[in-house]
């Protein structure tokens, strides 16, 4: 690890890293990777720049491009400020066909952003993306780690208001 990479990474991050790292030979300390990407996001705010994914890298001494493929594959990865509130819709053919396009047309409408933009007050980040695996429960969204099913303009308003 460069003598820049050892400022950049907290003591806290290396110290829950090295903790995620014994649960593989030291060998494999790549293995690592997403849990350590995931810490060094979560402490910078809910996303990652360059200079922290380079970081992650030679922290795990792995080819920077490994970790770029890492966080260009998981929507879970961020690369630019994100809200507070990352709401994740699914727009595949399951939640298509139970008319997810009103449930997008609604939250675009209500929090007066597009997919992939923030709201003002960095509340809010919306996202599309390709599936929650919740095809029984569509139309779909997620924010956070919570799975919002059978949505409806009203349900939508109702959650969105809970976090507000």
């Amino acid at each position: 690890m460069t003598e820049l990479n050892k400022t950049i990474l907290s003591a806290t991050a290396c110290a829950a890293i090295d903790e995620w790292m014994l649960r593989y030979p030291p060998d494999q300390k790549r293995s690592a990777v997403m849990e350590a990407l995931r810490i060094v996001q979560n402490e910078n705010n809910g996303w990652l720049t360059t200079e922290l994914m380079d970081a992650v890298a030679d922290y795990l001494g792995m080819p920077r491009i490994a970790v770029y493929e890492v966080v260009s594959f998981y929507t879970m990865y961020n690369v630019r400020p994100v809200g507070r509130h990352i709401i994740n819709v699914c727009t595949n053919i399951s939640c298509m066909l139970c008319d997810s396009k009103k449930i997008v047309d609604h939250l675009k409408k209500r929090l007066e952003i597009d997919f992939n933009e923030t709201t003002p007050d960095n509340k809010f980040t919306l996202r599309e993306v390709e599936c929650l695996a919740a095809c029984i429960g569509a139309p779909v969204m997620q924010i956070g780690k919570k799975y919002h099913e059978h949505l409806t303009p009203e349900k939508v308003d109702a959650i969105l208001e809970e976090l507000e």
